[in-house]
């Protein structure tokens, strides 16, 4: 069972292949996660992750960030004067994993190469394992220190992230001597070679704790004591930026027994950010779904995915509900879009302007439950909505209300004179979607 609290992502993966019944049940975490999303949290960029950590005391590779190839030539000289390596890694900065596979992170050997490299990267739409099909667009670079030096001792990789374990409702730091691979690999062919360590919220990280994982990651001496401190200042830091995800690989033990921070993927938790406003200001919009940034500046939940039949709702529960709806109609959800607690014409109509961005949109589910709304109100803010978008709507509307004043509003929605299929019952509202797109 280890291997299925590994990774989130992993664990998905997993309960879909054995309950296929509620693969659209966690169809939005994989969004958030595999995908990356940004609907409750934040990514950060490797370089704007390296900073929270250096502000923590965590080693880090030392670099700087460039935004052309004369601005990379620059800072690579700049770097050299500050710690002496006379080879430079450029990295693609884009908010997603695996950017090596792609092309993204190359070693230069002169001030030539990181002029050639660095304009290679900046402007190409790198396509890692973790980006949509056409990739991202790459905007900046990183341009960092060579830490693979010769020395004294043989270079060692190892995995580290940080993490909620939201089975046992604890921190947890998961660890594995395998670094530089995709842990998800790693979980599935060995996982053995994985630890974990649950932190008492109470007391905190303990220093036996920091031991046993210098000790399982076979370090000794001036190595196992920079791991200790490695280990203490990461946690601080994962605790103090209130990050969703801390993820180090590598971690890399250095020829002369150091412990430095090569890499970093940083989750931080949206809810959060109201008390962290230096770390708001590092949210890149060019890197997050435009409409979904777009919903999120009109106060909507909004996430994109993948199917053809737009989803508005009110509650996530229901909207899960409403997915499942849909796969089971034999459809894909298009999104999800959570209303909330008020549904007017305006906020429905903002919302039906944003599902219809989606080009892939074949038809659109209404499911509302009225209890903090009453459904007679919302059924007029879906007709009013549907007046005053005029021909812009070119797909079939389904409305499924319940609760409240729900045999009124389907009065409203049939006497309307719209084209709007009303429905009562979860089937019914499937069995429409399923005619409509037939």
């Amino acid at each position: 069972m280890k291997k299925f609290i590994v990774s989130y992502v992993y664990q998905i993966s997993k309960l879909n292949e054995k309950n296929s019944g509620f693969q659209n049940m966690f169809v939005i975490f994989v969004a958030l996660l595999k995908k990356r999303k940004t609907y409750q949290i934040m990514n950060l960029h490797e370089y704007q992750g390296k900073e929270i950590l250096a502000s923590y005391g965590v080693r880090v590779q030392r670099g700087h960030v460039a935004n052309n190839a004369e601005e990379a030539v620059a800072k690579a000289k700049q770097l050299t004067a500050e710690t002496g390596t006379g080879w430079h890694v450029i990295k693609a900065q884009i908010h997603a994993g695996g950017r090596g596979k792609g092309g993204g992170v190359k070693l230069a050997k002169n001030l030539d190469q990181v002029a050639e490299i660095a304009g290679q990267i900046i402007g190409m739409d790198l396509i890692t394992p973790q980006t949509p099909p056409q990739g991202k667009r790459v905007h900046k670079v990183l341009v960092a220190e060579d830490v693979y030096y010769p020395g004294e001792s043989e270079t060692k990789e190892f995995y580290m992230s940080v993490l909620l374990n939201r089975g046992a409702g604890r921190n947890m730091i998961m660890y594995s001597t395998e670094g530089g691979m995709d842990i998800e690999e790693v979980a599935e062919h060995t996982p053995h070679l994985i630890f974990t360590e649950e932190i008492d919220p109470a007391v905190g990280l303990q220093g036996f704790q920091a031991r046993r994982i210098a000790f399982n990651l076979g370090l000794s001496g001036e190595a196992f004591k920079e791991m200790l401190k490695f280990v203490d200042a990461l946690y601080k830091a994962y605790i103090g930026s209130d990050a969703s995800m801390f993820e180090i690989n590598p971690v890399l033990k250095t020829s002369d027994n150091k412990i430095i921070a090569v890499d970093a993927k940083v989750d931080l938790d949206d809810n959060a950010l109201f008390r962290h406003k230096d770390l708001a200001e590092m949210r890149d919009i060019r890197e997050e779904n435009p409409i979904e940034v777009e919903a999120k500046e009109v106060g909507l939940n909004y996430v994109d995915l993948d199917g053809n039949v737009g989803c508005m709702v009110n509650g996530a529960g229901l909207a899960m509900a409403t997915m499942d709806l849909i796969k089971y109609a034999g459809f894909e959800p298009a999104n999800f879009l959570d209303v909330g607690g008020t549904a007017d014409a305006k906020r429905v109509e903002t919302a039906f302007r944003i599902i219809l961005k989606d080009p892939n949109v074949k038809a659109i589910l209404i499911n509302i439950f009225g209890g903090i709304v009453r459904c007679d109100r919302v059924a007029q803010g879906v007709v009013d909505a549907y007046k005053n978008m005029g021909d812009a709507i070119k797909v079939p509307i389904i409305v499924r209300l319940q609760g409240t004043n729900a045999d009124i509003a389907k009065e409203l929605i049939d006497n309307s004179g719209m084209p709007i299929l009303s429905a009562v019952q979860f089937q019914e509202a499937a069995d429409q979607v399923k005619a409509a797109l037939s």
